[in-house]
């Protein structure tokens, strides 16, 4: 089956705990696996009678494989995972959404700030979490903000002000910016905010009710009415979000797997709340069993991220996995609490469970049916175009306001649709402003001009533009040196510019293709050209922002992130820097005499 002599390994290997790693004969990485066992779990892969086909296929690869020994079944676990995550292996189950969660941060400033946060916990304050999804964080923030009027701007934005900002008046912050609410009275909205964070909402309803009933004893109506617009709003938060149940901490996850997709649906419970619900699609090599795909996803999802603090007390699970015991122990481990894997449950969490497994199941129908449609519009598009295989698509456009800013995009589609991660956005330079023609050869050499791949050349190349834009495409690939040529084609639209009408150029606009309008390839064409305008606008959108916002201090050389904030709190913000003279300049700490002249200079225009 394999031309690797394992033989002779497998006498060398020990009976003890570790991790293997299966090498081809590029020296990458394509599988690893742990073992309580390394001699009776490697040997196992060389038996004469495995029926496994996926099994058969890895083996047939393998070149060389390596180990690593740990002192026990939990250290090989926790490596292994680490491991996954750094190699990605083909034939690893891979859970490719390894973000991390999404936190709420209460910051430690004299006059706290409320925000969403994601990455490093480095920032001095208080973290809430974490949860399931960003979206989550924006609703609990969005309804926090009608409660609590504590402030959400960036702090940069909080130093700035000499007036009150619009969330003032429409009653979503208190002002402590400039003056409009005391300390201790800011202090107490930020004290509720903790309280509703970390669950003791019902502690935060009364002591409103309380200070209510004291408002409107001393006939101050405008309080109270205040305070029981902002009970409502908690009450109806409770609603939306409370469970009727008594478990305060639990994770149930759902299973489904069909057609070769699999679907995990992530319910996390916190403080009797649903913080909020998440399927994963891990990628699932051919035959791979429910056991292998479930244990392999609660390691990633669990071990591998770092966000061990999201880790539950209780985990429900929709079935018994062979290696429970060892997860539930390095979960343990890496939470520093104790973890309990519960499954054949009944009662409430038989109705959770039974709930996130209808989600797995509605999710993966719909994902079917998404990649159904997605099938059908590429054989369409195959048959128009006479083409026997699609398998990369890649789309250009050009963004920019009369010639500034000018960016291209393009967006990669492969057999599943949309692959984001290939997106790629380059900054046009070195062009006359507003030159459609000479950015386009920009953004085609930026992309293709020391292409080596074979692999990454797509089959198809969509221009969006007429006959101009397409020539200077086909002028491009002229000297085009590897095997594979991509086919160029032009997406022109109708005199009317209106979806449906667009006219497909080939062979430089000598030769055009007129689609229905109601078919699925014209269908795919437009989802591939309106992907790479969006994308191209939304680039040009956020370089128009950044230049607007841009310091005019970071055009100046020599001038980094440091010196800027040294010049900015030692002179007290921008307008002292522009203010100051170079005698002042040169006090700040880190900047030189020569250095305060040149900062000078370029402030003040001179040369």
């Amino acid at each position: 089956m394999t031309e690797f002599d394992y033989k002779p390994f497998l006498k060398t290997l020990t009976t003890e705990p570790g991790v293997y790693r299966m090498y081809d004969v590029d020296d990458q990485v394509i599988y690893v696996g742990k073992a309580k066992n390394l001699k009776k779990r490697v040997s196992s892969y060389f038996r004469s009678n495995i029926t496994d086909s996926k099994t058969r296929v890895l083996v047939s690869n393998i070149d060389h494989i390596e180990v690593t020994l740990t002192n026990t079944e939990t250290e090989a676990l926790l490596l292994e995972n680490n491991l996954i995550k750094k190699y990605q292996p083909r034939y690893n189950i891979l859970l490719r959404d390894d973000k991390s969660y999404p936190y709420i941060f209460l910051s430690a400033h004299q006059h706290p700030r409320l925000a969403f946060h994601r990455g490093s916990r480095k920032q001095k304050g208080e973290y809430f979490g974490p949860f399931p999804s960003s979206a989550a964080v924006s609703e609990s923030l969005r309804l926090m903000q009608k409660i609590f009027p504590v402030r959400q701007c960036e702090d940069a934005y909080y130093r700035a002000r000499s007036r009150p900002c619009l969330q003032y008046q429409l009653k979503r912050c208190s002002g402590p910016c400039v003056g409009k609410v005391s300390d201790e009275e800011y202090q107490e909205q930020v004290a509720m905010v903790r309280q509703f964070l970390t669950g003791r909402s019902q502690d935060v309803i009364s002591a409103l009710v309380e200070r209510m009933e004291t408002a409107s004893m001393s006939l101050d109506f405008e309080k109270a009415a205040k305070h029981r617009d902002q009970i409502a709003l908690l009450r109806q938060m409770q609603e939306q979000q409370s469970i009727a149940g008594n478990f305060a901490e639990l994770d149930v996850i759902g299973y489904e797997q069909k057609n070769g997709l699999v679907a995990i649906h992530v319910l996390m419970i916190r403080e009797h709340k649903v913080l909020g619900t998440k399927t994963h699609f891990p990628k699932v090599p051919k035959d791979s069993g429910a056991d292998e795909v479930l244990t392999s996803f609660i390691g990633q999802y669990y071990i591998s991220t770092g966000n061990h603090s999201r880790i539950a007390k209780e985990i429900v699970l929709p079935f018994e996995i062979e290696e429970g015991s060892a997860l539930e122990a390095a979960l343990t481990q890496v939470s520093k609490r104790k973890v309990n894997f519960k499954c054949n449950v009944r009662g409430e969490r038989a109705q959770y469970l039974a709930l996130a497994n209808k989600n797995a199941q509605n999710s993966i129908e719909v994902k079917q049916s998404a990649q159904d449609s997605i099938t059908k519009r590429y054989a369409k598009l195959k048959a128009v175009l006479g083409l026997s295989d699609i398998q990369r698509m890649e789309c250009f456009d050009i963004s920019h306001t009369m010639g500034e800013n000018t960016v291209a995009s393009c967006v990669v589609f492969d057999g599943q649709g949309p692959n984001n991660r290939e997106y790629r956005r380059y900054n046009v330079t070195g062009i006359t402003p507003g030159d459609d023609y000479a950015a386009m050869d920009f953004a085609l050499n930026k992309r293709y001009g020391k292409m080596s791949d074979e692999a990454k050349v797509p089959d198809i190349i969509f221009i969006d533009g007429g006959k101009g834009q397409l020539g200077r495409a086909e002028s491009f690939f002229a000297d085009w040196q590897l095997n594979k040529m991509p086919i160029l084609i032009g997406v022109a639209k109708g005199t009317s510019r209106k979806p449906g009408l667009e006219t497909l150029l080939i062979d430089g606009g000598r030769k055009t293709v007129n689609v229905e309008s109601d078919s699925p390839a014209l269908h795919l064409i437009q989802h591939i050209r309106d992907e790479s305008h969006r994308f191209a606008i939304a680039g040009h959108r956020n370089k128009r922002q950044k230049q607007r916002t841009q310091s005019v201090l970071e055009e100046i050389e020599g001038v980094g992130q440091k010196r800027r904030q040294a010049l900015l709190k030692f002179l007290g913000g921008m307008q002292g820097v522009k203010s100051a003279n170079i005698h002042q300049l040169k006090q700040v700490p880190g900047i030189s005499p020569e250095m305060a002249e040149k900062i000078f200079n370029h402030l003040h225009d001179k040369a």
